[in-house]
């Protein structure tokens, strides 16, 4: 039970991960401001570091990950090409990824007391990453 529900937690965050990755590429060259670019590009790294610890833990378990919805990432996608289409601002571009932050934050809470028989530390990274994502959200704030 315990590996079942460690590999699924990883998984998620995998999944996670990718789509964040993905959204911080679809709108990255849209953004004007210098401080906006450097925080995004820092919380990329962040999602890159955690992904690679990520895939090493699930490499243990000989599973390869998980990529996201190809639903919810076509559904991203249109979302944001819609309203950058509408809106090239940087307040637009904040609402998008402050978005995206608050569904991951959502998602990984959900799947950490989904899985609550995983090991401690794909807990752990779990926390890490929601922190992550929590600390783009708060300070992108000023770009709303």
């Amino acid at each position: 039970m315990i590996e079942n529900d460690t590999i699924r937690l990883l998984r998620e965050c995998d999944a996670g991960i990718k789509m964040g990755i993905s959204s911080i590429d679809d709108v990255f060259d849209n953004v004007k401001d210098q401080t906006f670019k450097k925080q995004l590009k820092d919380s990329k790294s962040a999602h890159e570091k955690l992904g690679t610890e990520i895939r090493g833990m699930l490499a243990n378990y000989s599973d390869t990950g998980k990529d996201p919805n190809p639903m919810a990432k076509g559904m991203s996608w249109i979302k944001t090409n819609a309203k950058m289409m509408m809106d090239e601002s940087d307040q637009t571009v904040a609402n998008l990824i402050t978005d995206g932050c608050n569904m991951g934050v959502k998602s990984l809470s959900k799947y950490l007391n989904q899985y609550k028989a995983a090991d401690e530390k794909s807990k752990d990274i779990t926390k890490r990453l929601i922190t992550v994502e929590s600390d783009l959200a708060r300070d992108i704030r000023g770009y709303l």
